[in-house]
């Protein structure tokens, strides 16, 4: 739109010129815009000049943008392709961790059973469990199949009070091993939680909810009718057991303290923490069985038993570091109560199945004391796992 100011108008707003009209002719000629303003001595009247039309348009407003807030009690949005396939596949990941982990104990743990049977010395069984996995740990680290952890002084000082609870604990199952059943131990070892929270509320003055302490009278209980109907109860069988749970409790305690901030993956934390326990281990092995008597009781398994058996500690020995890899490795990957939920499911697979494979004789109520063992087991993983999320 194209308009021409008046003479009237110019003379009341100050223009000195009227504006001129729009010559079609010369449309495509630019013309210099000239603004004069007169001196500061002046103040009277400003004179403004325009040697270009003066051009008005109308600028049509955009329709207003609706927005509408989302409504998330009506219905959930699609949740994207690639983190649904992803969702998946993590799941399908943890449970082949799980099936890994329950099936490379419950191989252990016959070969162990079979080794012990046939060779009653335990600490020299156990020394070889760790010796195997260290070996294999080192050799991945030196052909570059896993990467080698970097490591410092501080980080083996704040290891080997864990090592030396897990040696504690490792031997001492063995020890229980060798001398009741496979079934006997894993029952009295379910009772782990119970020593976890004693030892946490009464040295370390943490508290726990009703709840947790509740969930504990199963665990006691099952355990207690357990071996007061087992049939071919030991005492250091069963004191090994006990020993076993109070050493791997203090075990999971030092790692919780000295490991923050530590980069280790689960894998070569364990590798790391065998190859200490070995260190630890080895000469009191040789103090408390000795090579003559490894000697004899070797000769003697041959004899018995045949070249297999060279098959059964060898195999006990690289399933040993196996199952507790998987289990380390998990760690990474699932929180504490999923973890604590697989421990629980892994002692019933060891339980049954070597219950079914060395025929173990169980009476009815030495098989309720296992289940109300186990039972408590699951709760107290429900009922803590829901104390820290208070």
């Amino acid at each position: 739109m194209v308009l021409a100011a008046k003479q009237t108008l110019s003379t009341k707003i100050g223009f000195s010129a009227p504006l001129p009209r729009r010559n079609p002719s010369s449309s495509l000629q630019r013309l210099p815009l000239s603004l004069s303003f007169p001196s500061a001595a002046l103040p009277k009247r400003t004179v403004l000049t325009l040697s270009k039309p003066l051009h008005l348009s109308v600028l049509r407003a955009k329709p207003p943008v609706r927005c509408s807030a989302y409504e998330a009690d009506k219905s959930e949005p699609p949740q994207p392709i690639d983190d649904t396939k992803s969702e998946a596949a993590k799941k399908a990941k943890i449970g082949v961790y799980f099936a890994t982990w329950w099936a490379l104990n419950v191989v252990f743990n016959i070969y162990n059973k079979k080794v012990l049977n046939a060779y009653p010395y335990p600490w020299l069984t156990s020394t070889l469990s760790l010796a195997a996995g260290s070996l294999m740990m080192l050799i991945s680290w030196a052909v570059g199949i896993v990467e080698t952890p970097k490591t410092d002084f501080d980080f083996w000082k704040t290891l080997f009070p864990v090592a030396v609870a897990h040696t504690i604990g490792h031997v001492a199952a063995t020890v229980s091993m060798s001398k009741v059943a496979v079934s006997f131990t894993h029952i009295i070892k379910s009772g782990e939680p119970a020593f976890s929270v004693l030892v946490s509320r009464f040295l370390l003055g943490e508290a726990f909810p009703t709840s947790v302490y509740l969930s504990l009278i199963p665990i006691i209980g099952g355990c207690a009718l357990s071996a007061l109907t087992e049939l071919n109860f030991n005492m250091i069988g069963f004191m090994g057991a006990m020993i076993s749970n109070l050493a791997f409790v203090f075990r999971n305690i030092f790692s919780k303290k000295g490991m923050k901030g530590k980069s280790v993956s689960g894998m070569n934390y364990y590798a790391c923490l065998s190859m200490l326990s070995l260190l630890i281990l080895t000469p009191f092995a040789f103090a408390v069985e000795g090579p003559q008597m490894w000697i004899d009781g070797w000769q003697k398994a041959l004899s018995d038993i045949g070249p297999q058996f060279v098959w059964w500690v060898a195999a006990q020995s690289v399933f040993y570091h196996l199952y507790n890899q998987v289990s380390y490795m998990s760690l990474d990957q699932i929180s504490p109560l999923t973890f604590s939920v697989g421990n629980t499911m892994k002692r019933i697979s060891v339980i049954v199945s070597s219950i079914i494979i060395f025929r173990t004789p169980v009476q009815p109520v030495n098989a309720l004391g296992a289940a109300i063992a186990i039972l408590g087991t699951f709760l107290y993983s429900q009922v803590n796992h829901t104390a820290h999320n208070l």
